[in-house]
């Protein structure tokens, strides 16, 4: 079994839902039956189809969050199994264990959270986690207020800030994080969350976090500008924020509101290509990016491809050379 808490809701009392003003976040909710866990844990997260039970020994779990609205620190604990299922929410966040597992998506990544190790949950789908047994700590981000930071460091433009949960983490990026919330801790324990020094270090936490998962900043083609081109863009939008899925053409027409073969025409007419092999060229440019960040000691580009959809390796070698004018190891070894 795991232990986690997914994404989503609206984050607990003081959450920011679509309220800009910045309030206070401060609770705690603990108990000793399966039951109050569901009524506490899920409304918490505004989730559904919320299922605990105990595993071996008394039953027990506390849940306490402190900070606010824009950024709060978590701590999560059970003695006992929960299930539930979350929808993408206001927030982003970042859990790791200190005990126990944990699975935060049972649907498609089924990837483990190891201890210590943090991982952004996913963000923009709706997932089914499993959790027993654990300790877990969090830390939720506002995503209005993260998309504030990152316009510092990045280019982002008016377009929607997308992570990628599974990117191998590089290890500056995750000790930077761990000093950045020992800072946040220390500031808010010594000026509370209306000080200076709560301010700035909530802002260095947010910039933590976009070195661990930098957002994905695609440029469309220039060509979508047009307003004409607002069906056509509507599917190549949807192709850059869900590489990892397996989208169809049919899929595509949907989200344009054009037929099966107005998509093909115009994807052909306007970008030169099928829309499957837009959809190939965005999944290049993704396993491009992750090797150019990767550690060629931990990372190998077999794994990347595979993550990414390319089953077979010689092909994807002869693609990615003819993209980008080199061979995928050449990359990962800059």
């Amino acid at each position: 079994m795991s232990g986690t808490l997914p994404p989503g809701g609206p984050g607990g009392p003081g959450g920011s839902g679509d309220d800009p003003q910045v309030t206070p976040v401060r609770f705690e909710v603990a108990g000793t039956e399966p039951d109050a866990a569901v009524r506490d844990l899920a409304g918490i997260y505004a989730g559904k189809q919320w299922l605990s039970r105990r595993s071996e020994g008394e039953f027990s779990y506390r849940y306490t969050a402190v900070g606010d609205s824009e950024l709060s620190m978590r701590r999560s604990t059970m003695s006992g199994f929960l299930r539930g299922a979350s929808s993408p929410g206001s927030e982003l966040v970042m859990g790791w264990l200190t005990a126990g597992s944990g699975i935060p998506d049972t649907l498609r990544d089924r990837v483990p959270l190891r201890i210590g190790q943090p991982m952004l949950f996913p963000a923009h789908r709706d997932v089914v986690f499993v959790a027993a047994d654990y300790d877990q700590q969090l830390v939720h981000l506002d995503r209005r207020f993260v998309r504030q930071v990152a316009a510092e460091r990045f280019d982002v433009g008016t377009r929607d800030l997308r992570f990628d949960h599974l990117r191998p983490l590089e290890s500056t990026a995750v000790r930077h994080w761990r000093e950045s919330l020992g800072a946040l801790s220390r500031a808010l324990r010594e000026g509370g969350t209306d000080s200076l020094v709560w301010h700035e270090a909530k802002r260095q936490t947010a910039d933590a976090f976009l070195r661990v998962v930098p957002p994905q900043l695609d440029r469309l083609p220039a060509e979508l500008l047009h307003p004409r081109q607002a069906k056509l863009r509507a599917a190549v939008e949807y192709v850059h924020a869900h590489p990892e899925d397996p989208i169809t053409i049919t899929e595509l027409a949907e989200v344009a509101g054009l037929s099966v073969r107005s998509v093909q025409e115009s994807f052909r007419r306007t970008l030169g290509v099928s829309p499957l092999t837009y959809l190939r060229q965005v999944r290049l440019d993704r396993v491009h990016d992750e090797l150019l960040t990767g550690d060629p000691r931990t990372v190998s580009v077999g794994q990347v491809a595979t993550r990414w959809g390319f089953a077979h390796l010689g092909r994807f070698s002869a693609a990615y050379a003819e993209r980008f004018g080199e061979y995928p190891k050449q990359t990962l070894r800059r």
